[in-house]
């Protein structure tokens, strides 16, 4: 008989205690639930995914071009690393992620994604905070300082305002902003995912930076509280020149 719930890991980090838990919910069906806590907060479910995946198809579906190189802020639980690798433009995907821990799930397969993420050889993990590699003069790739790319798709915060690591704030300005655009390729892409409905406070904002931005209210059924619910994604496009031009 299969066991109902399992804590596969837990280790120290400097923002808290971080656990990947698997459970089985009869009444949902056989199939195991992940989870991944913070503490004693929920940060992800794999029941219910909708809007990381949404994060990368709208940010993609947005993106001109062939043979992308993209960014994945927030590795999570992998959904929107794989919905990205379905898109068969993607030439090569980096995901950067703050926490070993999270990073080890996944090259270890202790995941449901992350067999597919390693057999996928346009995948690679960079350990790393998201928020200081996001300034140019560090860059999001270690093997190519100064590359650019074509999407960045952000998954890290709870929301514009409402933050993982109180660290994070400072990322969320027009200077902060517009040095992560810098290594967006003319015409690309930033786009970002929240818990909440879209602000309008954080569209003006990304407006003051990006040509061009729109939103969209991702809605799926969490079976858990039996109710519908929505997450937003943010999508930010370059102008056709670079910031500096």
């Amino acid at each position: 008989m299969a066991r109902l719930f399992a804590e596969l890991d837990s280790q120290p980090t400097d923002i808290g205690e971080i656990s990947l838990r698997r459970r089985m919910i009869p009444a949902l069906g056989d199939d195991y639930i992940y989870e991944v806590k913070l503490g004693d907060e929920f940060l992800m479910s794999s029941l219910f995914v909708d809007a990381e995946v949404a994060l990368a198809e709208l940010g993609l579906a947005a993106t001109p071009g062939e043979q992308l190189k993209v960014v994945v802020g927030g590795l999570g639980l992998g959904y929107t690393a794989q919905a990205a690798l379905k898109d068969s433009r993607i030439d090569e995907l980096l995901v950067v992620e703050f926490l070993e821990a999270v990073i080890s799930w996944h090259k270890n397969e202790l995941v449901p994604v992350g067999k597919t993420l390693n057999s996928d050889d346009r995948c690679r993990y960079v350990l790393g905070s998201f928020f200081d590699l996001a300034n140019p003069d560090s860059g999001f790739d270690p093997n190519s300082p100064g590359a650019l790319f074509d999407a960045i798709l952000l998954d890290i915060d709870h929301s514009p305002s409402e933050f993982l690591n109180s660290a994070n704030a400072g990322f969320y300005t027009h200077d902060n902003l517009s040095a992560m655009a810098q290594q967006i390729k003319p015409g690309g892409v930033f786009a970002m995912w929240s818990q909440n409905p879209p602000d309008a406070a954080f569209i003006a904002l990304l407006e003051s930076v990006f040509a061009k931005v729109t939103s969209e209210l991702v809605s799926f059924y969490n079976p858990l509280a039996q109710v519908e619910a929505s997450n937003s994604v943010y999508i930010a496009h370059t102008g056709l020149h670079t910031l500096n031009d």
